[in-house]
């Protein structure tokens, strides 16, 4: 009976804890806060004489995941009530969708509250500065987008502005965002801005003139964007499944869906 209790009795050995050799102390963690990640997708947008294009896929992704197969990067912006009818500005916002739809519903209630102050719709040159200070204004917490606007501005053409997350930004004729902007851009430096392009009938030479960009007609636009995404979409696993595109003109946006490739 001695021996059942001998086990628990009191003893001047130390207990199993402290015969362990003491450990020295590890580096210090580092704890970190990062909100943001990256679903993927790209847009593109091309201005003509009289309209422009803004197109972008609806794939939404993280990491090698499809998270769905439909979820737009195209917005219009304005108009009446939550149909925006007779809206003529569409943002395309690509990066962080959250960031996206946020950054989407905010300058969409500035754009209507100044039709609601002023009686006139928002040019698409302001609306340009505006989105700029919106985006600057976040600058130390910044929306994780890559953000297109387009439009028609007062004499009828049409206007393309490309930002950078803090706001930076710069009317172009044609621009590309995204995942696959590496692999449309270079395409469209090709075939819309003529980079390297040299007049081909001209003798060789350094004097040789270089091609000008010239505007190009709707139709050879709806061709180039469905090649852009067509080709990028064999190339890069975040872009896919539907190609949505938006026309702009004077008399409204008309929106254009096609599939793509959805492996």
């Amino acid at each position: 009976m001695a021996a059942m209790f001998s086990s628990g009795m009191p003893t001047s050995q130390p207990a199993f804890s402290f015969q362990q050799a003491p450990q020295t102390a590890g580096a210090p963690t580092q704890h970190s806060f990062y909100p943001y990640t990256d679903n993927g997708g790209s847009t593109l947008g091309i201005t003509g004489s009289t309209f422009a294009i803004i197109a972008g896929d609806t794939r939404l992704t993280s990491g090698y995941s499809i998270l769905t197969r439909y979820a737009p990067k195209l917005f219009k912006i304005g108009g009446e009530g939550p149909e925006h009818v007779g809206a003529k500005i569409v943002l395309s916002v690509v990066g962080f969708s959250a960031d996206g739809r946020a950054l989407q519903e905010r300058l969409d209630t500035v754009v209507k509250m100044y039709r609601y102050q002023h009686g006139k719709d928002m040019s698409v040159n302001a609306c340009a500065q505006r989105l700029s200070h919106i985006l600057y204004n976040k600058r130390f917490f910044p929306y994780y987008v890559t953000a297109i606007l387009g439009g028609i501005d007062e004499e009828g053409k049409g206007a393309l502005y490309s930002y950078d997350p803090v706001g930076s930004y710069e009317r172009e004729q044609c621009r590309a965002a995204g995942a696959a902007a590496s692999l449309i851009m270079p395409f469209l430096d090709n075939q819309v801005n003529l980079k390297n392009q040299y007049e081909p009938t001209a003798p060789q030479g350094l004097e040789k003139p270089q091609l000008q960009p010239q505007l190009l007609d709707r139709k050879n636009v709806e061709e180039l964007v469905r090649d852009a995404f067509t080709s990028a979409v064999e190339r890069h696993i975040e872009v896919g499944d539907g190609l949505q595109m938006m026309v702009i003109t004077k008399d409204g946006i008309e929106e254009i869906y096609s599939p793509l490739k959805m492996d």
